[in-house]
């Protein structure tokens, strides 16, 4: 697992390689926690690489989005594969995450 990290004029973007699971979850944890607490308050997850997602992962993702919310930012999640998109659908994160298909409708969606 690899994290492309991506620092705009007005938010920042995540993008996983591969897998984020209970072997990676905390190197995940780190770095994505460590630019919200460095400063980040406007967020995008770009899954668009991400193969598989465990409930380590998700935790991280509740994580960052307790985070964001707490500083008053905004997150957005975009191109979910199918089999991701149905995690995120089981546990029920769908309904309580801003999810999108594209980059672009992301970005615009934490503006």
């Amino acid at each position: 697992m690899a994290i492309n990290v991506t620092v705009l004029d007005t938010h920042v973007v995540f993008a996983p390689q591969g897998r984020i699971d209970s072997n990676n979850a905390a190197e995940a944890e780190s770095t994505i926690i460590g630019n919200i607490d460095g400063g980040a308050e406007r967020v995008v997850f770009d899954f668009g690489q991400l193969d598989y997602i465990s409930s380590a992962g998700l935790r991280v993702i509740l994580v960052a989005a307790k985070k964001i919310k707490a500083k008053r930012g905004k997150l957005a999640i975009c191109s979910m594969k199918a089999s991701i998109r149905e995690v995120f659908e089981m546990s029920g994160f769908l309904s309580i995450l801003t999810v999108c298909d594209t980059p672009e409708a992301a970005q615009a969606a934490v503006v």
